[in-house]
């Protein structure tokens, strides 16, 4: 049998027991440089982390285009001539059977009727003590009449004995003295008598005294218009001036302003005013006709003590373009103090002062930068630039305190 035996040499491992390979030992150059690169990325983290970011910013271009500067303050309208009619004697008023908006015409349509209040009719026992009044009267008018013959008697007898210098003249002036004390008790006696035979013949048998009824008194419209406001609609007696009705005419009018004293002083009649927000989107036009020389005190919605001053203002535009505007109705109106039709402006947001001079900030290859300017007249949310600035920069709006001159900026749409 033959054998056969492999004739490849066994390969010696060498390594410690177990077979195990020891690793290679690191370069001792690089090991020193580990520490430096860790503390190299760690200082460009905190670089990174705390360099300055954009600021982000909301911008406005500077742009050419019409600018008014106005005083807007609330208004109502107003009609120019109001009637009220009264109650021109007292009495029974019928029920009014005009409504709010009739149309009446001067001089020709009825608004009211009056029926005048009948006397108040003697019963028997008021006849009886008029009758007694009236007898009385009688007997005063009589004895005033035998008591003024007698001191005239008497006059004329101490005159003739103080001709012949029997009395004194003070006896004569004495007896004068009575003769006229009487005849003013004879005046005062006719009087009396006519005023208790005036409330006897108001009725006789307890009828009145005149066949014919009293007419009733019509009250007409004393100017063209409409009715307003009826004041006493249900019927009753009313005393002479009671307010019955207001009548005006609802395309004659005019609108009341109240401004701040402070702009009231400088408007002057014929100021042109804007009147918007009043059922249209279409404006109406109007001007200033008035402004009233006397201020008051109002108090705001804030609670803030105000001086104010009302400006009255016609319409221009003419009652076909308001139709369904009345008395009393709400307006917005813009008064107009100054208009261009093209000038550089930016809006009011973007400026701000310090000490005296007005500054902006421009963005400018993505920093801002700081320009003075000088500016003009201001609607409100607009401003006027009259130097500093070019059409077509961009401008920072409300800038805060992380906006300085030179520091980079990221401008966002809102």
């Amino acid at each position: 049998m033959i054998r056969t035996e492999n004739s490849a040499p066994k390969a010696t491992v060498r390594g410690t027991p177990g077979n195990v390979a020891r690793p290679r030992p690191v370069s001792r150059r690089w090991s020193r440089l580990i520490p430096w690169l860790g503390a190299l990325l760690l200082a460009g983290l905190l670089a990174a982390g705390l360099w300055p970011k954009p600021v982000p910013v909301e911008t406005a271009p500077v742009a050419k285009g019409p600018l008014r500067a106005t005083v807007n303050e609330e208004g109502k309208t107003r009609i120019r001539q109001r009637f009220t009619v009264s109650a021109p004697v007292t009495g029974q008023l019928r029920r009014i059977t005009l409504d709010p908006g009739d149309a009446v015409t001067a001089g020709e349509t009825v608004v009211a009727v009056i029926e005048p209040v009948l006397p108040l009719l003697l019963d028997v026992r008021s006849r009886t003590a008029a009758d007694a009044r009236r007898d009385a009267a009688v007997a005063r008018l009589d004895t005033a009449r035998r008591a003024l013959v007698w001191a005239t008697s008497e006059r004329e007898r101490f005159e003739k004995l103080f001709a012949e210098q029997v009395v004194s003249i003070q006896e004569v002036e004495a007896a004068r003295w009575r003769q006229e004390s009487a005849e003013g008790e004879a005046v005062a006696a006719e009087s009396a008598l006519r005023q208790a035979e005036a409330e006897l013949s108001e009725v006789v048998g307890g009828h009145p005294a005149s066949t014919a009824p009293p007419q009733p008194v019509e009250v007409k419209a004393p100017a063209s218009g409409a009715v307003l406001r009826v004041f006493e609609e249900n019927a009753r007696v009313v005393s002479a001036g009671h307010p019955l009705l207001e009548i005006g005419d609802p395309t004659d009018l005019e609108v009341v302003i109240e401004v701040l004293s402070r702009d009231g002083a400088t408007l002057s009649p014929g100021t042109p005013v804007e009147l918007v927000q009043w059922g249209d989107n279409r404006p109406l036009r109007a001007q200033v006709r008035r402004v009233e020389p006397a201020a008051f005190t109002k108090v705001s919605a804030l609670g803030v003590e105000e001086q104010r001053v009302r400006v009255i203002a016609d319409f221009v535009d003419p009652p076909e373009a308001r139709r369904g505007l009345g008395d009393q109705f709400r307006v917005e109106a813009r008064i107009i103090l100054w208009e261009a039709p093209e000038v550089l402006k930016v809006p009011a947001g973007a400026l701000f002062r310090r000490g005296d001079q007005w500054q902006v900030f421009v963005v400018s290859e993505g920093r801002a930068r700081l320009r003075p300017v000088e500016p003009g007249r201001s609607s409100g949310t607009e401003t006027q630039i009259r130097n500093g600035l070019e059409a077509g920069m961009d401008v920072i709006l409300y800038p805060g305190d992380g906006v300085h001159d030179g520091r980079r900026v990221r401008v966002i749409t809102i």
